[in-house]
């Protein structure tokens, strides 16, 4: 086994911030085309297969060859499918409420500040959560069993994103639904499925960077603290509870789910009643 090819990785960080901003560059290009933001949405997914597929190719001969097909695969399988739905949940729709309420309050030129504020943002934020995926693929040293850990973990991650997704978009698609809170199917077990699902993708791919250098942990750790800060006191979670606050049944959905980690309906409100007892 040698050692971490630092080098190399250096030169692949700088390639992977150019694929990056490629992809935001060119999708806030076509969003000024069609007047609508949201389809930066789409790009999140495809950002991180382009990352992939970037890291891939330059590290040939470099990392084991398992290992750096392994988190390819994986990730291109989690981005491809996160952007095939949210491409089906927007289509037909006018601007997302988020991206008119934040360029309402932009200080100058409208494109400029939504060129810095979500695009350029978002291109330094796929360079940083990639972190796993990057230095996974320089790893030295056949899989183990750490790899295989992250697999399983990254598997119940796109569990729980994918039919989490699924079942809110089914809901969301009855008429007879229209105002009501989802709080079926995972949704009674979470109130943020996806969410959960997001997070454990990218602490399953950082274990696979773990796997066979302690090089590549210290590295890729901050991608899964990032997204999991964002996950849920950043623009994931707190910002949907926030603009959900004030909707009908939503407090009553809200005391009786778990906030994040799933839990059986049952065992989330008699923990509940626990720690917040009836006063």
């Amino acid at each position: 086994m040698t050692g971490f090819a630092w080098g190399a990785f250096g030169w692949n960080l700088a390639a992977v911030a150019g694929a990056a901003l490629a992809v935001m560059l060119g999708t806030f290009a076509l969003a000024l085309r069609r007047g609508l933001h949201r389809i930066v949405d789409v790009a999140w997914g495809l950002g991180f297969t382009a990352v992939a597929l970037t890291t891939y190719g330059l590290s040939a001969g470099v990392g084991d060859g398992g290992r750096r097909l392994l988190v390819t695969v994986l990730t291109a399988v989690w981005g491809l499918r996160l952007a095939f739905h949210i491409a089906r949940r927007g289509r037909g729709h006018g601007e997302d409420p988020r991206y008119e309420r934040l360029l309402a309050k932009a200080p100058g030129s409208r494109t400029a500040y939504a060129l810095r504020t979500v695009y350029l943002l978002q291109a330094g934020l796929v360079w940083c959560v990639s972190l796993p995926v990057q230095a996974a693929q320089y790893a030295p040293g056949p899989l183990g069993p750490l790899a295989a850990a992250g697999a399983a973990v990254w598997l119940l991650g796109l569990a729980f994103e994918a039919i989490g997704d699924a079942q809110l978009y089914r809901f969301k698609a009855d008429p007879a639904n229209r105002g009501k809170i989802m709080d079926r199917g995972l949704w009674s077990w979470t109130r943020h499925p996806n969410y959960f699902g997001d997070f454990c993708i990218w602490w399953g791919l950082f274990l696979i960077a773990c796997d066979a250098s302690v090089a590549a942990a210290g590295v890729a750790v901050a991608g899964p603290l990032v997204i999991s800060y964002l996950l849920t006191r950043g623009s994931g979670k707190a910002l949907l509870e926030r603009h959900l606050a004030d909707r009908p049944g939503y407090a009553e959905y809200r005391a009786r789910t778990s906030g994040f980690v799933p839990l059986p309906p049952a065992l989330s409100r008699r923990l509940r009643r626990t720690v917040l007892p009836r006063s």
